[in-house]
């Protein structure tokens, strides 16, 4: 299960979206809402915000996406379920809210709409809302024995919406570049060469390094926006990493290139001073010659094997 969280200021337009006939959608959970049609229920949501006009974005609205692995056993009432306790561990209670399944796409998923004024006034903390989400998303999932989606790489490219389509094109050129790049300079003129600026956030006044921001088709994404791993530390630990085995591999090809080379010329040198008993004889003629040949022969043989084992 993933969730997508959106906030808005525009209840009629939410309710709209989320109640489009077009989308298959049915009603499978409400409450503290005038539900006749969608301009009573609009009214309803606008009415309790008015009960703190200083919040500027009182619209809440959130996707939980299912796996279509789990379509079988996902009714209405699982997903509402589902739906209620994650609205609990994300602290969305004592408001207005309602629950909608849609049939427009091949995965399973109910839309939220509630109100972030609750039935009291006050204002639904949206305090570190999508690291919440994301952990409780997962516990659910584990909870309820669904499937457990591979994440980003799983989302369909083609059906996504600006900003979120550039942000996923940030994150497929990311996890190609930082796995192969050895500096900043270099991360820095591979991501240009397809598009994407980057700059640096710096401490107060200071060279102090903070952060870093990618830009692609107009679009700013700090690094942990596109996903936790791209945050300027963890890049800068990746590239560390990615340099430290560079250095490993040169270092072993060095040696495998130097030592055979060494332990063949010892071991041809034994052969020509007749220490392994080919030349013991005390003349030195064509038949010793051939055998001492066929034996260096081998012995290169042998050891070129050996290095092919080690590769």
């Amino acid at each position: 299960m993933m969730a997508k969280i959106v906030k808005g200021s525009d209840f009629k337009g939410v309710v709209e979206y989320i109640l489009d006939k077009n989308k298959g959608t049915q009603l499978v959970m409400y409450e503290g809402l005038f539900i006749e049609n969608n301009e009573t229920i609009a009214m309803s949501f606008n009415a309790q915000s008015r009960m703190n006009d200083k919040v500027t974005k009182p619209v809440g609205h959130i996707a939980l996406n299912f796996s279509k692995e789990d379509e079988p056993r996902l009714t209405n009432r699982l997903m509402a379920g589902i739906a209620l306790e994650y609205m609990e561990r994300m602290g969305i209670r004592n408001t207005q809210f309602f629950i909608a399944r849609h049939f427009d796409k091949e995965h399973p998923h109910v839309h939220i709409a509630f109100n972030r004024i609750d039935n009291n006034g006050n204002t639904i903390s949206d305090r570190n809302e999508r690291l919440r989400s994301t952990r409780i998303c997962k516990e659910l999932t584990q909870k309820s024995g669904l499937h457990m989606a591979n994440g980003k790489d799983n989302v369909k490219r083609e059906r996504l919406k600006e900003p979120d389509r550039t942000k996923y094109e940030l994150y497929d050129i990311l996890k190609k570049e930082v796995g192969r790049c050895g500096n900043w300079n270099v991360l820095v003129a591979n991501m240009k060469r397809q598009g994407v600026e980057m700059h640096f956030k710096h401490k107060g006044q200071t060279d102090e390094i903070q952060g870093v921001v990618f830009t692609k088709n107009g679009y700013h994404f700090n690094g942990s926006r596109v996903d936790r791993r791209f945050s300027y530390s963890k890049i800068d630990a990746a590239l560390q990493r990615n340099r430290l085995e560079e250095q490993k591999d040169m270092t072993i090809l060095s040696h495998e290139t130097i030592t055979p080379s060494t332990s063949f010329y010892s071991e041809h040198n034994e052969i020509s001073n007749g220490s392994l008993g080919l030349l013991n004889g005390s003349g030195y003629n064509a038949t010793d010659a051939e055998a001492n040949q066929e034996m260096a022969d081998m012995l290169r043989r042998k050891k070129k094997r050996k290095r092919g084992m080690r590769l």
